[in-house]
């Protein structure tokens, strides 16, 4: 497997993300639509969005993403907002590659921290595994945030 990570959207990206997030079985589809609205804005401005994308090609296809910015009112902070690689490559290590590239490029831009918000429900199981995996550490439990018994787990590594 030949991956490459790009530090750019293209024109057409958005029906691939949109692939690759419902192959996952993860996201609601109110949920892929605002990962949409994020990937149409960064397409139409740029950094200037305020949102930075990288993608995973193999041969050119997308196979997987991570969106990522600063925190406003903050210093140095940043939040990964959305990571996904294609259900039928998850494992082979495409997630953990993306995430360490984007952490270099939040270094190289005077980022300090990173924090990564999931689900505390069984189905979030393996995505808190995979940051714990990747040093992230479990730093605040908001108590039926998403809905009644599902919490928001906040994660943050410090660069």
């Amino acid at each position: 497997m030949n991956i490459v990570i790009r530090k750019e959207l293209l024109p057409g990206d958005d029906e691939r993300i949109r692939e690759v997030l419902e192959s996952s079985g993860y996201f609601q589809a109110r949920e892929i639509d605002v990962a949409l609205e994020l990937v149409q804005e960064a397409l139409k401005k740029g950094d200037e969005s305020g949102y930075y994308f990288m993608t995973a090609r193999e041969k050119s296809r997308l196979t997987g993403y991570i969106c990522y910015g600063p925190i406003p009112m903050t210093l140095n902070r940043w939040d990964i907002y959305w990571i996904a690689v294609d259900d039928r490559l998850r494992g082979r290590g495409i997630g953990g590659m993306l995430l360490e590239q984007t952490e270099d490029h939040i270094r190289t831009l005077g980022g300090r921290k990173t924090y990564i918000e999931t689900s505390s429900s069984m189905l979030y199981a393996p995505t808190r595994r995979f940051h714990e995996k990747q040093g992230y550490i479990l730093e605040a439990v908001q108590k039926d945030y998403y809905d009644d018994g599902d919490d928001r787990c906040l994660y943050v590594k410090v660069l």
